[in-house]
């Protein structure tokens, strides 16, 4: 018998087959400042440098981590490329920049057409949602690194802001305020732990009361998207800094934004560990400590303001329905 690239697991047909089920979706993403098609060796954006006095692009790269594991068990898999670009998304709008476009990659173990137009379906959901254009992208099937129906997909986002307009940090000062804001769930972090104690007593198939939902639907909910509360907090003009509460916690998190010699003061009793993470700790009889280092505990995204910006920076995020919560301050 001739070898051939599909003998050893790869099928190139497959791939012509998907990108041609994934046209439509990146496409209904573009905008005017989209100049290339789908399919070519690289993405064109063109920028309207008009609409910018000192812009600066801001980058940023991320994957969703072993969620992905719960996604394939359920074959469930439009959310998770909502969960990647809201994830991008998050990391450069607490810098204070604006989404511009993002590209993805996506490796399998096997090529299964329509599984990857679901993963895509859900980037160009949430790239419409956050403005930003999915301009391209690659995709792999490399069998020899992945089990049949194992997959890993990153992304990469590209956002400007104007360079007197960057949040950094850098105004932060002892008795300045953490502003805590809801997160959603796990959002794509703590999946490993989750995952190590709950299958232990749980099948993510189970409907659990407790929580009201099944349980691998709940750990799926999509990782928000904190944009348009950025955005709002932004008009404030009171914003020193913000952090988005990924892997590492809310501490974890938070002091890469505060200046050398001050710390953080955080009430934990500010707020009520939300439901699964009540069953991920009892579950798994996992302290306090490794709890709020491994996940964000119910709280998304944490903004700094100065004491006397408190009422200010509340009232603008009430307007979008998001309710602050005072949980500490710097020190």
């Amino acid at each position: 018998m001739t070898n051939t690239y599909k003998n050893a697991g790869v099928n190139i047909q497959a791939g012509d087959e998907t990108v041609q089920r994934i046209k439509g979706y990146a496409k209904s993403t573009f905008n005017k400042s989209v100049l290339s098609e789908i399919g070519m060796f690289g993405g064109f954006y063109e920028i309207d440098l008009t609409k910018y006095r000192k812009p600066v692009l801001v980058s940023s790269v991320d994957g969703v981590g072993t969620k992905l594991k719960i996604a394939i068990e359920l074959d469930k898999h439009e959310t998770i490329g909502q969960d990647l670009v809201n994830h991008c998304v998050n990391d450069i709008a607490v810098c204070g920049a604006e989404p511009l476009y993002f590209l993805d990659y996506l490796a399998f173990g096997k090529l299964i057409p329509t599984k990857a137009e679901s993963i895509i379906k859900g980037f160009s959901i949430a790239c419409k949602k956050n403005g930003c254009a999915l301009i391209g992208g690659e995709t792999a099937e490399m069998p020899g690194l992945y089990d049949e129906n194992d997959y890993d997909l990153s992304g990469t986002i590209v956002g400007i802001v104007e360079k007197d307009e960057i949040i950094n940090g850098s105004r932060i000062c002892s008795g300045d305020l953490l502003i805590g804001f809801a997160s959603n769930g796990l959002h794509t972090n703590g999946y490993s732990l989750a995952r190590h104690v709950l299958q232990q007593k749980f099948s993510f198939k189970d409907y659990l009361p407790i929580i009201n939902n099944v349980l691998g639907d709940e750990l799926l909910k999509v990782h928000k998207s904190y944009l348009p509360l950025i955005k709002q907090l932004k008009q404030t003009k009171k914003i020193k800094g913000i952090s988005h509460i990924t892997g590492g916690g809310i501490i974890g998190n938070t002091k890469r934004i505060i200046p050398t010699g001050l710390s953080l003061s955080i009430d934990w009793d500010k707020w009520e560990l939300p439901t699964i993470f009540q069953l991920i700790k009892e579950t798994g009889n996992i302290d306090d400590e490794e709890m709020r280092q491994v996940f964000n505990c119910g709280i998304g995204l944490i903004a700094v303001v100065a004491k006397t910006d408190l009422n200010v920076v509340l009232e603008a995020a009430s307007v979008l329905n998001e309710n602050g919560i005072v949980l500490g301050k710097v020190e």
